[in-house]
C-alpha cells in the first residue's frame, strides 16, 4: 500500500494494485477497478515513482525470507 495525500491534505492509504488508471486533469486523478476514483495531490510521475518504490521494497523482502528459508537447517 501506498501513502497518498487528498486535496485537503488528509493522507490516506491506497492498495496501488486496485488502480485500473491515473490522469492528470490537472489535478491527478486516480480511478480504481471497482469504479471508486480518488484526486491527489501527487502527480503522475511521483504516484509512479511510488508504485515502484513499493514493490521493488516488496520483492526485496520475499528475498530476503527465501534466503533466510534456504539457511534454516534441515532436521
Amino acid at each position: 500500500m501506498i501513502f497518498l495525500t487528498k486535496l485537503d491534505g488528509k493522507q490516506f492509504l491506497l492498495n496501488e494494485n486496485l488502480i485500473e488508471t491515473v490522469s492528470e486533469t490537472p489535478d491527478t486523478v486516480i480511478t480504481l477497478s471497482n469504479g471508486h476514483s480518488y484526486i491527489v495531490r501527487e502527480s503522475m510521475k511521483e504516484l509512479q515513482t511510488k508504485i515502484l518504490e513499493y514493490n521493488r521494497n516488496q520483492r526485496r523482502r520475499m528475498m530476503r525470507r527465501r534466503t533466510a528459508d534456504d539457511a534454516e537447517p534441515l532436521t
